[in-house]
């Protein structure tokens, strides 16, 4: 997921600076016998790449690294995990990318960077790449990533430029899919740039099929009822009306099936308060109703329970026309043994084998889904084989161990690189 959808509403609006972090005040700190390292998110509100550098910053080794958080709003609900690990976080709020304001929290920013000695800055997605990685070679940091995990298709063509632009002057761009790194390449990114680190499950928070029933009761489902599901942000990308379109025709075949939406989508108003954004769930309720759905879709809202959740869920689906890198949810789902549809856009084939460990089906084809989806309910024993093919290929491919071992072994080399001046255009004012 590229994590940019809402993020415009949320950071183009009024607000206002901070003022400049001390050590040990919330501000970056650094580390004599560590290599510090700044990760820098837009907010932490939740979603796949959000959820993957808090997953990140829970496992990483902090004897090894001296970790800490910048970001452009102090606020989301995977805030706490980070905070809860004793991981400063910085804010540096603007109201626009593109303002004297904005130069002066870059400013701030390089001020800080410098000042603590962070050797490695490591920035995610538009706003982040694009607000950080200046001020990150203003101040010299020897090493500098860029992340782009999706295919950006809901950026401008003006947004894809300046983002092309601003990753020019980072030492390595992190990919979570060989779909963007191949995208990206397309679109003149330079090749030798770009590493491919795919997504990582923490395992142990998702078990097999067979929940306490909780979730159930909570929505006054039916105890023996099929639960077919959609987990993903509420943005037109995703694709959610061809996924009611394909649950009316399953639920022509099949009777005791029951449909859920699980997510949501956030903006920011002019007043400053975070909202929901719910003129997408509000249209898609309105199809609901016209499809004859009626009491058989549940749209459940964010819920930080998935991996409960999930124990539930017969079928997971994924029906994006566009922009997929790789799919958290897809993942999540594959984790805990739930066998999956979803559209062959972006990385989605890297994390489903077609005919093995769940469906692909083209994007915007409601039948297809439908076909997919009855697959499934309709053969218990081919939706059992799918599922614990689908477990052993996130276990194999897809661990979060395996997604922190690659970005550490990632971060030392690129500053052993900086140490022995193999990096181009380093120009670093400080010894690494």
């Amino acid at each position: 997921m590229t994590g940019t959808g809402n993020v415009g509403t949320m950071f183009d609006v009024g607000a206002t600076a901070t003022p400049l972090s001390a050590p040990g005040d919330g501000g970056i700190a650094g580390s004599a016998d560590r290599i510090g390292v700044l990760q820098f998110l837009p907010a932490f509100a939740t979603g796949g790449t959000e959820r993957q550098v808090v997953n990140l910053a829970r496992a990483i080794d902090l004897s090894r690294f001296d970790l800490h958080f910048g970001c452009l709003r102090q606020w989301g609900e995977l805030l706490g995990e980070v905070t809860e690990r004793g991981i400063p976080v910085a804010e540096y709020r603007i109201n626009t990318l593109y303002s004297a304001p904005a130069m002066r929290q870059r400013l701030r920013l390089a001020w800080d960077l410098k000042r603590q000695r962070i050797k490695i800055v490591h920035t995610y997605n538009f706003y982040g790449n694009v607000f950080a990685i200046p001020a990150a070679r203003l101040a010299g940091v020897p090493v500098l990533v860029a992340s782009i995990r999706g295919l950006d298709a809901d950026l401008t063509p003006l947004r894809r430029r300046a983002q092309r632009l601003v990753c020019s002057l980072a030492h390595r761009i992190a990919v979570n899919a060989e779909a963007v790194r191949q995208d990206l390449i397309a679109t003149g990114y330079d090749p030798r740039k770009i590493v491919v680190i795919r997504n990582g499950i923490d395992l142990s928070r998702f078990r097999t099929p067979g929940g306490d029933g909780r979730f159930r009761q909570q929505f006054g489902l039916p105890p023996k009822a099929r639960l077919v599901a959609v987990f993903s942000r509420l943005i037109r990308l995703k694709g959610i009306e061809h996924f009611l379109e394909a649950a009316a025709l399953v639920a022509q075949r099949v009777a005791d099936v029951r449909f859920l939406v699980v997510g949501d989508n956030w903006a920011k108003t002019k007043e400053g308060a975070v909202v929901h954004d719910t003129a997408y769930r509000e249209e898609l309720e309105r199809l609901a109703a016209r499809l004859g759905l009626g009491g058989r879709v549940l749209f459940t809202g964010s819920r930080a329970d998935v991996p409960e959740l999930l124990s539930e869920i017969t079928v997971s689906v994924l029906p994006s026309v566009a922009g997929e890198g790789l799919s958290n949810s897809v993942l999540e789902a594959m984790a805990a043994s739930v066998p999956v549809v979803a559209t062959s856009v972006g990385g989605n084939g890297e994390a489903v084998e077609d005919g093995v460990t769940g469906v692909l089906v083209p994007p915007r084809d409601a039948h297809a889904l439908a076909r997919g989806i009855c697959l499934f309910l309709e053969d218990g024993e081919l939706a059992s084989r799918f599922a614990q093919a689908g477990r052993r290929r996130v276990v194999e491919y897809f661990s979060l161990a395996r997604m922190v071992r690659e970005t550490e072994g990632l971060y030392q080399g690129l500053v052993t690189e900086a140490m022995a001046g193999r990096l181009p255009g380093v120009g670093t004012p400080y010894a690494v």
